[in-house]
Order: structure tokens, then C-alpha cells, then sequence
């Protein structure tokens, strides 16, 4: 039997090695990973088992909680600011102009998006896993509130705070060893209204990739795409290989995936060759590296095991 435990490090995890995994194939066509037969192999830039930003803001994310022993706004903004200027070799072009234009943590993203009027992307879903470990126990309502504020952080569109509170919500259910495909209703109930309906169509049983009307580096179709990816397979090496094949923003929906998957799945369905090259450099906190053994330390702490 899966305990909880074991599926909160399947959720930091899983999500890491989602995110490693479709590294290489991101902004490609689908089906690149069938093709190629091969997996951590690194390219596009990665090395073999290489995490991305979507690791290693997921990462800052789980710190500053443990080391201010809740959520510190304030003290997270100046880890993403730190991270941005070590110059990552991956950083969303939304999420990189909010943390160096130079505005407090509490303006800068909501200035970005009355500039720019559109900032639903999935930069603050990307990161959500090991904030989704952390607030599990508070609750539906509070973790979704804990979402939504840390999403608020980069994201100035309500869209992608609703989008990460939903992922918070699947997280926090499986977590309790119930099914989170079951538990869609109960939270979408719990969106906000102006964005319901559009969360209701990708999370619909029906709906598939094909149908988004977006990219996938949006917030919604990527959730979708998660989602879908856990409901039409059976394992968790299944579901992330099935997201990495989507195409498009590759290393998010896989991250995404993966930390969907392995709260359902445990850290144990996780294959070993998957979790062995992998590593976490954290650029602004040279020389610090992560690898799976550290992922499951933190996923301990997170859960509040240790």
C-alpha cells in the first residue's frame, strides 16, 4: 500500500523528472519521444537528467516555506530575484521581466500585467509541487488561498492563480489516498466564477490536447493537459511519457504531470533510471545541486515527516 509519505515524494519527485524528461523535446512537434526511444538522454541544451526552471523555482518555493516556516511572500520574490539574475539557462519571458523590472514583490507582477494584459501563462503552475506538499494538510480552502498568493507573485492574471489553486486542490486529495479525477466537481466549485468555465472545458472527461484553442504554455490547456495525461493511463511512467508526447512545452506539462502521477502512483513507481541522473542546479545559489536523494529529503520536510 502507497502511504502518504511515500506520495509526497512522488510529488516533488515526479514532478522533477517530468520536468528533466521532457526537457529536451520542448517547443517540438508531438510524439518526439516515442521517435527518439530514448529517455534522459539530455539535448536541447539539457544534459542527461537535467531540471529546469520549473524544478528550480519549485525548489525556492519549498525553502523559503521550511526556513520561514510558512509562506514569507516577501523572502520567496527575493529567492526568485536572486535565481533570475544567476542567470538560469531557461526562464519564462513574463516571469523574467516581472523579477527584474525592479518593483517591490507586491507590484511588480501586477504592473506586468496591466502593461502587457495578458499573463496567464504556466510559469506559476510549473512550480507548485512542493507548495502543493506543504499546505495539503491545511485543507481545500487553504491551500488553494496559498496557491493563488504565491501565483500572484509572478502571474498578474487571476487565470493562472486559479489554474495552480486547482493543481494544489488534485494534490492535496490524492495526498489523502483518494482519487483526484473525482474531486475535479468538488474543485472547481471552489474557482473563481470568471474563470470556471474555462477550467470546466479542458478538465472535462471528454476534452483532449487536440481541442485546446491555446498553446500549452498556457495555464489552462497545460493543467488540462496534466490531467488528461493521469485519466488515459494506468502508471506514472505512462502518464509523463504521454505528456512529454504532446509536444510543445514539453518539460511543464511533464512536470505537471509528473507531480499529479506520483501523488497518485508514490515516489516508488518512479523508475530508477529516471531518478538516477537526475540533478537540480540552482543558478544564484552556485554551487548548490539537487539530485533525487535531496528531492526526497525535502519532500520529507515538506510533508512534515521530519
Amino acid at each position: 500500500m502507497t502511504t502518504r509519505l511515500d506520495r509526497a515524494v512522488g510529488v516533488v519527485l515526479g514532478s522533477a523528472a517530468g520536468d528533466a524528461l521532457g526537457a529536451p523535446y520542448e517547443f517540438g512537434p508531438a510524439g518526439q519521444l516515442s521517435a527518439r526511444g530514448e529517455e534522459m538522454r539530455g539535448g536541447g541544451g539539457w544534459d542527461p537528467g537535467e531540471a529546469t526552471d520549473d524544478t528550480q523555482m519549485a525548489v525556492l518555493v519549498g525553502e523559503s516555506l521550511l526556513e520561514r516556516g510558512g509562506l514569507d511572500l516577501a523572502d520567496l520574490f527575493a529567492r526568485f530575484r536572486r535565481w533570475a539574475a544567476g542567470e538560469p539557462k531557461d526562464i519564462g519571458l513574463q516571469t523574467e521581466d516581472v523579477l527584474t523590472n525592479g518593483l517591490p514583490w507586491d507590484q511588480a507582477a501586477a504592473l506586468h500585467f496591466r502593461v502587457n494584459a495578458r499573463a496567464a501563462g504556466n510559469g506559476s503552475l510549473m512550480r507548485a509541487a512542493t507548495s502543493a506538499v506543504y499546505f495539503a494538510p491545511a485543507g481545500r480552502e487553504a491551500t488553494m488561498d496559498a496557491a493563488r498568493r504565491i501565483a500572484a507573485l509572478t502571474h498578474g492574471d487571476r487565470a493562472a492563480w486559479e489554474g495552480t489553486a486547482v493543481l494544489h486542490e488534485l494534490v492535496r486529495v490524492a495526498l489523502d489516498g483518494a482519487d483526484p479525477l473525482a474531486a475535479l466537481p468538488s474543485a472547481l466549485d471552489a474557482v473563481h466564477p470568471d474563470h470556471r468555465d474555462r477550467y470546466a472545458r479542458v478538465l472535462a472527461p471528454d476534452w483532449h490536447p487536440d481541442l485546446a484553442t491555446e498553446f500549452n504554455g498556457a495555464v489552462w490547456p497545460c493543467l488540462g493537459s496534466a490531467v488528461w495525461a493521469l485519466r488515459t493511463t494506468s502508471g506514472f511512467a505512462q502518464a509523463v511519457r504521454a505528456a512529454v508526447d504532446l509536444g510543445g512545452d514539453t518539460d511543464t506539462v511533464a512536470a505537471v504531470t509528473g507531480a499529479l502521477a506520483g501523488a497518485v502512483y508514490g515516489g516508488a513507481a518512479i523508475p530508477e533510471e529516471w531518478a538516477t541522473p537526475l540533478h537540480v542546479p540552482l543558478p544564484g545559489f552556485a554551487p548548490r545541486v539537487l539530485n533525487a536523494e535531496t528531492l526526497r529529503t525535502l519532500a520529507h520536510h515538506l510533508a512534515g515527516t521530519t
